[in-house]
């Protein structure tokens, strides 16, 4: 994934509108925290289907993405896999 690309910018500027740039993590957990990240909830890389779903994509705050993905192997911390069993593929989590 290219997330330099013209098309990852717009469509991470999409996410951050729609998620009116605050962190849907930390608002699970009845926080409030400013979203300046889109975290792939399916890692991109094992799941290209998903990669450009909104559903797949979440606004959250630096320090949550380093919650929820190892930055070093990009492996998914148990944060992020604890994400992946609340929200399933193809959930409408948004409208809820």
């Amino acid at each position: 994934m290219d997330y330099q690309s013209a098309k990852w910018k717009k469509k991470r500027e999409k996410i951050l509108k729609l998620d009116k740039y605050k962190d849907r993590v930390a608002a699970m957990f009845g926080r409030t925290a400013a979203a300046n990240t889109v975290h792939h909830i399916y890692p991109a890389e094992e799941y290209p289907e998903y990669e450009w779903c909104d559903w797949n994509l979440i606004s959250v705050s630096q320090a949550t993405h380093n919650r929820l993905e190892n930055r070093k192997t990009g492996e998914l911390t148990k944060e992020g896999l604890m994400l992946q069993r609340l929200i399933k593929p193809h959930d409408e989590w948004r409208k809820i």
